[in-house]
């Protein structure tokens, strides 16, 4: 049997179609134009996957189920997106619009959950029982893996990591509160350090290498400076690693996985992110004899949505049901 994956997206909707063993068969992808109705966007939907399902040689009797990666929250009683703040959708009837096209059984999902699950069926986390996974862009998002399926708790809102406090009163956050993960872990953040440490210091290399105009500071930047050796650049890197350490010993704390897995374009730093992290994480945690888990870079990188929401159907058809994590 096989199974078809949408990332849907802020900026573009991949549709794939992915077998038994995760290995992704065919692709389509279209913009998203999330200025439309949600009734065009799920149409290109409908119609890119019917495409991939066409550009792999297959039929719609061939595909047993359906997964789907959204950024945003959604009911899979009723097969409605709840909202997906980037397309401006709230209370979108997705499974009843897009089954006008192809009509299978459907799942619905965060796509940092999808994102976690997919590198825990085929990428650098499979063959462990348990992971969490770290997506490292503008917002930090997170997956928590247990027994081979996401755990998102009793409401859904378990693998929201980017929005633990981490700092009392500290920075405000876009969801509301004060001092989140996403505001001192995310790429945002180490920008906004960057920014800072630029207006403090003017004739630094870091704003020198923007000449002068901080709005066009990005995190590889400040890493690739890092890289270099640059004291001012470094210092940054260093403060930004020590918050990431922070959170992950928290996450060790309270889930204790085998594996921590990062994701995201933060994570394009590779080894040199891991490496620091390493160096910090040992001073923060509690039991200093026990094992701890490794940190490790995610490996699927844009494959991570089709394969995860496409695994995620296939649960739902061999299962009749999701029953997470149990």
């Amino acid at each position: 049997m096989y199974y078809l994956g949408i990332d849907l997206g802020g900026t573009h909707i991949a549709c794939g179609i992915v077998n038994n063993e995760g290995e992704i068969i065919s692709v389509c992808e279209t913009p998203t134009k999330p200025e439309r109705s949600y009734q065009e966007v799920i149409a290109d939907m409908g119609q890119s996957s019917l495409s991939a399902i066409k550009k792999a040689g297959l039929t719609a009797d061939d595909i047993a189920a359906i997964g789907i990666g959204i950024p945003g929250i959604a009911d899979n009683t009723t097969g409605r997106v709840i909202f997906c703040t980037n397309l401006f959708w709230q209370d979108v009837p997705l499974k009843d619009e897009l089954s006008k096209f192809i009509d299978k059984p459907l799942y619905i999902e965060n796509d940092a959950t999808v994102a976690g699950f997919a590198e825990s069926v085929a990428g650098v986390s499979k063959g462990s029982k348990s992971s969490v996974f770290l997506t490292i862009g503008t917002g930090l998002g997170g997956a928590i893996i247990i027994n081979g399926k996401p755990w998102t708790g009793a409401h859904g809102v378990a693998s929201e990591l980017g929005h633990l406090t981490l700092e009392v009163d500290g920075i405000p956050c876009t969801c509301g509160k004060d001092g989140c993960v996403e505001r001192y872990c995310s790429a945002t953040a180490l920008i906004r350090m960057g920014r800072e440490t630029c207006i403090a210091h003017p004739d630094c290399a870091l704003s020198k290498a923007v000449g002068g105009d901080v709005k066009l500071l990005n995190a590889k930047i400040i890493i690739d400076l890092a890289k270099d050796g640059d004291a001012l650049a470094l210092k940054i890197f260093h403060r930004y690693t020590r918050y990431l350490a922070l959170t992950i010993n928290t996450i060790i704390s309270f889930i204790d996985p085998e594996l921590v897995v990062l994701g995201g374009g933060v994570s394009h730093a590779g080894e040199f992110l891991v490496n620091a992290i390493k160096e910090k994480l040992p001073h923060y945690l509690m039991f200093k004899t026990m094992p701890y888990p490794d940190v490790l870079i995610a490996k699927l990188g844009n494959q991570a949505g089709i394969i995860g929401a496409a695994m995620l159907g296939k649960i739902v058809y061999e299962e009749g049901k999701f029953d997470y994590a149990h």
